[in-house]
């Protein structure tokens, strides 16, 4: 691993004259977890027992899958719950074999006589898993004559929320699914009061978070909390479900453990003790791209590149000075040694740190003939440095970029290319060379993410970077655009958003130009961001969602 050479105790930039210069520095608030995660230690012999274990359930709950004797309905919520559980990939090819089946037979009339449920939950299996199941189904919930929804399906809470959840999939044109998510929140919020129990549960946390648009993992974890008698229809489901869950938590526990000493050893709260020491929560947020024990290596290779683009991000946002920055992008432009000269000395072992670990990374894979794809991540990681630069640019100059202008560099600077880049690292064959073209080629579903990453975070960032003395803001380069007031450019912005989502949802139906599991972390960076920012900025003071998933994930245990 690349090591820090330079004695760091003491040092000074050299750019400093007789005074330290002046900082924009933003003084983030310290790490909650300190060293807590070091301490884990994985007992592999443990890991295999529960691998081992797995197995009998397992074919238990294929078996369950595949059966010919099984009622359609009852067939597709058994799917449903193994697919909120997260256990899709485990029997997707019989999953779809199923689903082939069912989808070919469809026909409206079939669901004439069927609950706003059932429904539901056969709307959300086919959509989920890529099968463009009319929304027409909804029809008849709506009354000809007014074109509002039935006073009937009001008193039917499961319904509204299955509903609810079956908006969130909708693509352009659905305005059916437009009424419904708007008519299913304002009712739910109206009653969610009134319940108890487990439909209280799931109604409070689909409104705080829809499952579409959670993290995969704390969702599956939520649902086996929330629908224990779904759950529990199925033995092998509930003994898999836990037996899985406990696989995960010490893999991903170990996981964290690495990056957490890696982080250590490299000594960046020594060397750039300005910058938000966010160990854990980037950890979290790349496993929520992935948690597939197969990905484990790409999730330790993209916690330690973001973690990179962290010290770069607060290094030009909260502490360097314009020719500071200016310094750095050079070098990292030019990648290499030499280039360590003309940068700060403060800066110096994360630079070099860098380039090591790039060029450690890249040997691993050129074995494998996958460099390529650290070729990628490295000139996404050059791209967003120049597009740090240019926003310190207009910020030194107090240039507010139009709206066309900023958001062409903000979703450079939106982190997404680096992030979406570095996971396609560790993710093995399937990262082809017609795959990573798909990529380079920007296509719709890429850009539909990689905006909703730039605007959700400037629409519950913008006042804190405004206090800061920060130009470069999506709402405030609209606000300056187009004349309109700040709440108006909040609406606009969320607007965008959510057509963004509808086109990640369109472009997640079959027939796909790749592979879902390619697309996958494309939807859930999409996903993670909402985590992060719907609230609030739970990365710069993760004391909320962030905190309570990392709780949940890696400091509690599930019994089993």
């Amino acid at each position: 691993m690349a090591a820090v050479q330079a004695n760091v105790t003491g040092i000074k930039a050299n750019t400093k004259t007789s005074a330290e210069p002046a900082r924009p520095l933003a003084n983030f608030p310290p790490s909650v977890w300190g060293d807590r995660f070091l301490s884990f230690s994985l007992d592999r012999s443990e890991l295999e027992r529960y691998a081992i274990a797995m197995e009998k359930p397992k074919e238990d709950l294929r078996k369950l899958i595949v059966d010919p004797t099984m009622d359609s309905n009852e067939k597709l919520g058994l799917i449903y719950s193994v697919h909120r559980l997260g256990l899709t990939y485990m029997f997707l090819q019989e999953i779809e074999s199923q689903l082939d089946k069912l989808f070919n037979k469809f026909s409206l009339q079939d669901y004439e006589e069927v609950d706003l449920y059932t429904i539901s939950i056969n709307f959300q299996v086919f959509r989920h898993l890529g099968y463009k199941l009319p929304c027409d189904v909804f029809n008849k919930f709506k009354d000809v004559s007014s074109g509002t929804f039935k006073a009937s399906i009001m008193s039917d809470v499961r319904g509204m929320l299955g509903l609810y959840e079956s908006a969130q999939l909708r693509i352009r044109g659905e305005k059916i699914l437009d009424e419904a998510s708007v008519f299913t929140e304002a009712k739910l919020k109206s009653v969610v009061n009134t319940l108890e129990g487990d439909l209280a549960q799931q109604v409070t946390q689909s409104l705080r978070r829809p499952f579409h648009q959670g993290m995969p993992m704390v969702e599956a974890r939520l649902y086996f909390s929330n629908y224990e008698k779904e759950c529990s229809t199925y033995d092998s489901l509930l003994k898999l479900a836990k037996l899985h869950f406990k696989y995960l938590e010490l893999q991903q526990k170990e996981e964290l453990r690495i990056v957490s000493k890696w982080w250590k050893d490299m000594r960046f709260h020594e060397t750039t003790p300005y910058i938000r020491d966010r160990v854990p929560e980037i950890y979290l947020w790349i496993l929520g791209l992935y948690f597939e024990p197969r990905y484990s290596l790409a999730r330790i290779i993209a916690t330690k590149i973001t973690l990179f683009l962290v010290v770069l991000d607060d290094t030009y946002d909260a502490y360097a000075t314009i020719e500071e920055i200016r310094h750095l992008t050079d070098a990292i432009n030019k990648w290499d040694i030499s280039a360590m000269e003309q940068i700060p000395e403060y800066i110096r072992p994360f630079y070099k740190i860098l380039l090591d670990e790039y060029a450690e990374i890249e040997k691993k894979m050129a074995k494998e003939g996958r460099a390529n794809t650290v070729i990628a991540s490295k000139e996404a990681f050059q791209d967003i440095a120049r597009g740090y630069l240019e926003e310190a640019e207009w910020t030194n100059s107090g240039y507010v970029a139009s709206f066309p202008e900023y958001m062409k560099n903000g979703l450079i600077t939106s982190a997404y290319n680096v992030i979406s880049k570095s996971a396609l690292v560790g993710m093995g064959e399937i990262v082809s060379e017609d795959a990573l073209a798909w990529y380079e080629s920007h296509p719709k579903t890429l850009q539909a993410s990689e905006l909703i990453s730039r605007l959700q975070d400037d629409v519950m960032t913008y006042q804190f970077e405004r206090e800061r003395g920060q130009s470069a803001t999506g709402v405030d380069a609209y606000i300056k655009t187009y004349g309109v007031s700040e709440k108006e450019a909040i609406d606009a912005l969320k607007i965008m958003i959510e057509n963004a989502w509808k086109d990640i949802n369109e472009g997640c139906l079959k027939p796909r130009q790749v592979s879902m599991d390619l697309l996958a972390p494309i939807l859930n960076l999409a996903r993670m961001i909402d985590v992060v920012y719907r609230y609030d900025d739970g990365f710069t003071f993760p004391g909320k969602t962030l905190k309570e998933y990392i709780n949940l994930l890696f400091v509690g245990s599930l019994p089993v």
